[in-house]
């Protein structure tokens, strides 16, 4: 698969998963998710999907320090609900973190289980919210990646009716620079705010 080179600049995620480790997935249950992974679950790279995955970078970060995310323990809420696209942000929070609503996996004789931990419409005042099953510690953040992109101008000058031919050509360039510059700007553009 020919992607911008520039998804392999960004930093993975590194978690620790039990049941990856119990069923032998991974060696000492050691998970590595890289950029690259989540574009390919969500199939394009757009503003969402890099917004997505570096609150999860930052909201691990930030619960474990410099302990290793422990993948399956982990509770996620978030704010918006599917009519306000926000499945798209919770499939890759899932797929990252193992949290799942009512459709993962159920666990092993009361152990692994990922169901109920994935939460939309919740009544937070930010748009994610982390919270380590382990000590109840939690995390909050807040996206913002109108710091340094405009999305919706991109997308008018490829889409919208006053396109050209030239601006349709140029759109798939000028949007992976969109994403590359979301994600060389982690600190502008996610705010922790507990």
């Amino acid at each position: 698969m020919e992607y911008p080179k520039f998804f392999n600049n960004v930093e993975h995620i590194i978690l620790k998963d039990e049941l990856s480790k119990f069923l032998g997935s991974a060696e000492d249950g050691i998970i590595d998710i890289s950029f690259l992974e989540i574009v390919k679950m969500a199939g394009h790279s757009c503003a969402v999907v890099a917004g997505a995955y570096l609150m999860a970078k930052v909201g691990l970060k930030a619960l474990y320090g410099q302990k290793t995310p422990r993948r399956g323990e982990i509770k996620v809420e978030l704010k918006g609900t599917l009519a306000d696209n926000t499945g798209v942000s919770a499939l890759i929070l899932s797929n990252i973190t193992g949290a799942t609503d009512n459709m993962g996996f159920k666990g092993i004789m009361g152990k692994f289980n990922r169901r109920g931990l994935l939460f939309m419409g919740s009544d937070i005042q930010s748009d994610i919210r982390f919270t380590r099953l382990d000590t109840n510690k939690s995390v909050e953040l807040v996206y913002k990646p109108w710091e340094v992109v405009s999305p919706g101008e991109i997308l008018q000058s490829a889409i919208g009716p006053d396109a050209t031919e030239e601006n349709k050509k140029a759109f798939p360039v000028r949007w992976q620079n969109m994403v590359k510059t979301i994600l060389e700007n982690e600190d502008k553009v996610i705010e922790i705010v507990n």
